[in-house]
């Protein structure tokens, strides 16, 4: 009998670890919580990066992603990562993404922040992440893979010390929304591996950048499993949204075509910050601007795209619709005329570095567990994702997990990734204040961990989180699933980031006395 592995999720790693797993004879069954397509893949504008042309370097790739980890990265999953990626890359050119070419039938290079070498490939300007979900969803409709939508994940199986299956709410936000009174059913799926690939945990935050799927179900079931999970104090903000009507990003694409960051004053600020200016490390952008912000009481800096292509404003206007479509209309629906005028941003809570450990092939410290894609921790992106080293660490490690379940599944093994447990400190459940809701909750952690932190808002935040767990009821529906989910990792991340008192990559601390020395306070300091 053919091995049977649950794949958790339908994004590029969820999709291509199932495509990769029936290619290799297993009967796979991939379920997720909305439709096949939503899936935080499609929100993915900026491209994929990978040495794809002959003047780039392997090497290259490597140095430029340990730099922007800040030092944390695994080197040997760095390398893992921009050694296979070009495959990866090809085998989604042939599975029918087309990135976009220039007049002599090559791929146009993109270039963004921290990249020393303009290696982003992208496709439909800005719409990379809807183009690359749409080829595989279609690979996989037409595969041997057995879909369920709308089933939320409720908790994996685990008997004997060994990951066999998991628990799903089928149809329960379909059926709500019908009808209040009528809930959704329980069901268990046994099999012989699981994998997770749910994405990250962007409700956790007030401002965020992520479809409202991403409430780390993934996360909070393999923290219940007793998986090991690391470095959730690694939340990337991304520094561009557009802070006109709901959260839209503003892809670092604009600004690696040569949009400028200006003050109220028309200064262009973020040279105060890093050398690099616009293009420097992400979180280094991002705190520039909310502390530019902070100067400003709270208004919104600005994005200068005027000064990109051409002088003259029809023609600028016709290249921004073509360079970037999916950003240009969002803007224009907003009223914004962006050929024409700056148009106003703040950062928002982007991508978890952290997550549930895993090994070089999604191995998991629990046997039968794999992770892949944001739910995992591949030690690729260290304290701070480099941009556009999502979508190709989904393809990769997904690839290998995929391939990797086949054989141990054939051993028999079942191998796991070795764990490594952080004590965390004590905490005493405040005594009043809000009752839970998930803006609430929201609004605590943008506040107290979010782009600077500190042990007294961190020690504030895990009080409440304490008061709040002590107060949860057990959940029967999606959203209450969802929100004990949340509150469970908003704990784990509010403990890392305490038990951190440095500051290093997206990780800021404003009680860490090098961090704020009076020659960064001014650029860095929030």
């Amino acid at each position: 009998m053919s091995t049977h592995v649950v794949v958790v999720g339908s994004g590029i790693a969820g999709l291509t670890v199932a495509l990769h797993a029936v290619e290799d004879g297993c009967r796979v069954t991939l379920v997720t919580k909305d439709v096949l397509e939503h899936a935080n893949t499609r929100y993915a504008q900026g491209g994929i990066a990978g040495v794809m042309f002959d003047d780039d370097r392997v090497d290259d790739h490597v140095h430029d992603t340990l730099v922007a980890g800040a030092g944390l990265s695994d080197a040997e999953a760095v390398r893992v990562l921009a050694q296979e990626g070009p495959a990866r890359i090809r085998e989604l050119i042939d599975l029918g993404v087309a990135f976009d070419r220039g007049d002599d039938g090559g791929f146009v290079k993109g270039l963004e922040a921290a990249h020393s070498y303009p290696r982003i490939l992208h496709s439909g300007g800005d719409a990379t992440g809807t183009a690359i979900e749409k080829a595989l969803v279609a690979r996989l409709r037409a595969s041997r893979v057995d879909v369920i939508e709308h089933a939320f994940l409720v908790d994996l199986v685990v008997d004997g010390g060994r990951v066999r299956g998991v628990e799903l709410l089928v149809g329960d936000r379909e059926a709500t929304a019908a009808s209040p009174a009528v809930a959704g059913r329980r069901e268990v799926v046994a099999a012989d591996a699981v994998v997770l690939a749910t994405g990250g945990a962007g409700e956790l935050y007030a401002h965020s950048t992520n479809p409202a799927v991403a409430t780390g179900d993934g996360i909070a079931a393999a923290l219940r499993a007793g998986a090991d999970v690391r470095d959730l104090e690694f939340f990337q903000f991304h520094p561009t949204v557009l802070a006109v009507g709901d959260s839209f990003l503003v892809s670092e694409a604009v600004r690696g075509e040569g949009a400028a960051l200006l003050d109220e004053d028309g200064r262009r600020f973020a040279f105060d910050a890093h050398p690099d200016g616009e293009l420097a490390p992400r979180d280094v952008v991002a705190r520039a601007i909310a502390h530019r912000m902070d100067l400003q009481d709270g208004r919104p800096v600005l994005l200068d795209a005027t000064q990109l292509h051409s002088d003259d404003p029809g023609e600028r206007a016709a290249f921004l619709a073509r360079r970037f479509p999916t950003i240009d209309r969002a803007v224009r629906d907003r009223g914004l005329d962006w050929a024409r005028e700056p148009i106003p941003v703040t950062p928002a809570a982007h991508y978890l570095m952290g997550g549930v450990t895993t090994d070089l092939f999604g191995r998991t410290t629990l046997p039968g567990l794999y992770a892949v894609g944001e739910v995992a921790r591949t030690g690729v992106h260290g304290a701070n994702r480099l941009a556009s080293n999502s979508l190709l660490e989904g393809a990769v490690f997904g690839a290998r997990a995929g391939d990797a379940i086949a054989r141990d599944a054939a051993s028999g093994a079942w191998p796991a990734a070795a764990s490594a447990v952080v004590a965390a400190p004590a905490v005493d459940p405040a005594d009043d204040g809000p009752s839970f809701s998930r803006p609430a909750l929201q609004e605590l952690l943008w506040e107290h961990a979010g782009l600077v932190r500190d042990e007294t808002g961190l020690g504030h935040a895990a009080s409440v989180l304490a008061r709040w767990r002590a107060q949860s009821r057990e959940p029967h529906t999606e959203l209450e699933f969802e929100n004990e989910n949340l509150l469970m990792v908003a704990e784990h991340l509010v403990a890392a980031a305490r038990v951190r008192p440095e500051s290093v990559g997206a990780h800021f601390r404003r009680d860490d006395p090098v961090a704020t020395a009076p020659v960064r306070q001014e650029a860095l300091a929030c």
